[in-house]
């Protein structure tokens, strides 16, 4: 198979935190020689998240097998993924903001029509639903794990605990109309057609989306990374490569 080099649109503080992590994981067991080393190995990680390039095409650029390929990939994610900010961390840090933004987002994944589950009817797809939180500016601060696609918005919110959670710390959420009848902090637009709103009603509305809009820069920040717009993997793996992405991007930020 042909190779060339290639650039990849990462910050290098991604780089040395996922090579300095797996050199750790080395030290802890026992590892003495590998076909890569960490830092070509944390690379090969990153054009793989970032680009999607499929394991086959990665190994041949790198050198390696595609099982090794595979595995080394699968190792450094689980070393990411730990890494990741718990909603409780999420909330002190948002607890320092005048308000955070939620959103629900979907994964696409490769199901077929049987895959009830996984079916999104609001995005007419399969995917995995996937709560984001973001601070005013629209930047990312937390993603969760990923619930089949079927799953609502607001129930996918309980189930994760960011009610609650925001409810506790006091600070205000601004959620579409997906979230209705959530409760606690998160603030909603007032339901109904347009024409049975009143004029007051329609311009809090109107203020409401100017400032929930935000979050769609976060959503857009997470789907930057390729992989993460059609999924082929197995489902059960995609929370781990979600809280590898956001500790990628986390650690960027910085």
């Amino acid at each position: 198979m042909p190779v060339y080099p290639s650039g990849l649109d990462v910050s290098s503080s991604a780089l040395r935190l996922l090579s300095t992590e797996l050199r750790r994981r080395r030290e802890v067991i026992g590892t003495r020689w590998r076909r890569l080393n960490t830092g070509r190995q944390a690379l090969l990680t990153l054009a793989h998240l970032r680009n999607g390039h499929p394991y086959a095409q990665l190994a041949a650029g790198f050198g390696i097998g595609t099982t090794t390929a595979y595995r080394y990939i699968a190792e450094a994610v689980e070393v990411l993924a730990a890494l990741a900010p718990s909603l409780a961390e999420a909330a002190r840090t948002a607890s320092a903001k005048a308000f955070v933004l939620l959103d629900g987002t979907l994964l696409p994944i490769d199901r077929v029509a049987a895959d009830r589950p996984f079916y999104s009817g609001k995005h007419k797809k399969h995917g995995m639903n996937v709560q984001v939180l973001a601070d005013p500016f629209g930047r990312l601060l937390w993603a969760s794990s990923a619930l089949p696609g079927a799953v609502h918005d607001v129930r996918a919110a309980r189930e994760h605990g960011v009610v609650e959670a925001l409810t506790e710390a006091g600070i205000p959420c601004w959620a579409d109309k997906g979230y209705r009848g959530a409760g606690g902090t998160v603030r909603t637009p007032y339901w109904g057609r347009r024409e049975t709103l009143s004029p007051g009603q329609q311009a809090v509305n109107r203020s409401h989306a100017k400032i929930r809009a935000l979050v769609e820069q976060a959503v857009a920040t997470l789907k930057s990374w390729r992989l993460l717009r059609k999924l082929r993997c197995s489902t059960t793996r995609i929370t781990n490569l979600v809280q590898a992405v956001l500790t990628l991007h986390l650690a960027s930020s910085e």
